[in-house]
């Protein structure tokens, strides 16, 4: 059967949806693109947004009208937290909740091998703490695959921050883990296929151990040792909990690259603490300090920093959106902002906190910000040129060129030459 696969949202959606397309395709099921004539559609929906959920009702709705007699199949956040909303839409066979993630492969099994579908559990009346509680006993063991060069490793699922703004919790219950040993196991089989990077990806990354006792730090050593695997990133980590113990030990010589991916969200202390976020503005930058200056030296390329920052928080003037412009600009300088504007998320508490920000004021404020972020990453370019790095070939032919990143990631361009596809090649970087 011909199933189409789709991903809204972060790289832990990617990661387990590429465990549900494995599961099927070793099944003997095909995966054909997004756009084509399919049996049967999965949609993995994200829900941080109003647009990430506009976003996934509109793909339910484009699949049902490539193959209106095809099942519609959903999984993710949006599937978790609207669940009725996604039955009453047409084409929809199924909707997998955060706690049922492992039956979505069984399921779909049934469903293509013409078995009567299995009825839709009844929604029983449950108190949300019971619904959290539920969610929190499910962990999918997921990793992606079918790249050559680069695999998503979910280490980690779930959060107990409950940040004001924030359904992440209610959609995927509370900060949980799989052991090290299973996870290096994992490692093993991605390595086996020829796969020489992978990023290790969570909801709460560096909250890993709450479930075995074990520590991140534990996990990242374990990890160094796998061989075949020549490079790891930790796509996302809270500022408080990268420790100077892990930035040591990462600096120390390990297989992890420069390259972190650390949310502010606000550089305003004010914001910060009316949020619910665990750190202020002066524990962030000690962390991005420390980091430089294990990380750093003359004749090295710098650190690669990605930075997440939501304009418009409820309350958020435009003195407190200068504090954040100012620090970002003035004290960080990082590599790469990723702007969001606040979108209120029903049954959290930011929703019905006095002071919401018009549209048109976090419009312009995200205008504002992206104009720097242009700034930010055209002077990090400037700063590598002529610098020494590794880059990690891309097997994927653009028009003559190829591509692949350095160890702080930055995206390089070549010829396509099909012999570099997989493989580390030193570079000078450019600078273009």
């Amino acid at each position: 059967m011909r199933i189409a696969f789709t991903t809204l949202g972060c790289k832990l959606n990617y990661a387990e949806t590429s465990t549900y397309e494995r599961g099927l395709l070793q099944e003997g099921h095909e995966a054909v693109g997004w756009d084509t004539v399919a049996d049967a559609y999965l949609i993995n929906t994200c829900a941080v947004t109003v647009t990430a959920e506009k976003k996934s009702r509109n793909l339910i709705r484009k699949a049902h009208k490539l193959s209106p007699s095809a099942p519609i199949l959903v999984t993710g956040c949006y599937a978790e937290l609207k669940r009725d909303e996604i039955l009453g839409i047409e084409g929809v066979a199924r909707v997998f909740g955060a706690k049922e993630k492992g039956r979505v492969v069984p399921e779909m099994l049934r469903l293509l091998g013409g078995l009567p579908e299995l009825e839709q559990p009844e929604k029983q009346a449950v108190s949300q703490a019971e619904e959290y509680r539920a969610i929190s006993k499910e962990t999918l063991p997921a990793y992606s695959s079918g790249e050559r060069t680069r695999s998503f490793l979910k280490v980690q699922d779930g959060c107990n921050n409950f940040c004001a703004y924030c359904t992440v919790p209610y959609a995927r219950g509370e900060s949980r883990n799989l052991p090290v040993a299973d996870l290096v196991s994992q490692a093993e089989a991605i390595a086996a296929e020829g796969i020489r990077e992978i990023v290790l990806t969570g909801v709460n990354t560096g909250d890993f151990g709450r479930t075995t006792g074990e520590r991140f730090l534990d996990l990242l050593k374990a990890l160094n040792e796998v061989e075949g695997i020549e490079r790891y990133r930790i796509s996302s980590i809270e500022p408080n909990l990268i420790t100077e113990e892990i930035i040591d030990w990462i600096a120390s010589g390990t297989k992890f690259q420069p390259h972190f991916h650390i949310p502010l969200q606000s550089g305003s202390d004010a914001v910060l603490k009316r949020v619910g976020r665990r750190y202020d503005t002066a524990l962030f930058a000690s962390r991005i300090d420390t980091i430089r200056a294990k990380m750093e030296a003359p004749g090295r390329a710098p650190v690669f920093f990605g930075i997440d920052v939501i304009v418009g928080l409820p309350g958020e003037t435009e003195e407190e959106f200068m504090e954040t412009y100012c620090f970002l600009k003035e004290r960080i300088r990082p590599a790469y902002l990723h702007i969001f504007p606040y979108s209120p998320r029903p049954g959290t508490r930011a929703a019905t906190m006095p002071g919401q920000v018009q549209d048109r004021i976090k419009t312009e404020r995200a205008a504002r910000l992206e104009a720097l972020n242009e700034t930010l990453q055209a002077e990090f370019r400037s700063s590598c040129k002529g610098l020494p790095e590794r880059v990690l070939w891309e097997s994927t032919d653009r028009g003559g060129t190829m591509s692949g990143y350095t160890g702080n990631y930055l995206r390089i361009e070549r010829p396509y030459d099909p012999a570099r596809s997989g493989q580390l090649e030193d570079i000078i970087i450019d600078g273009e």
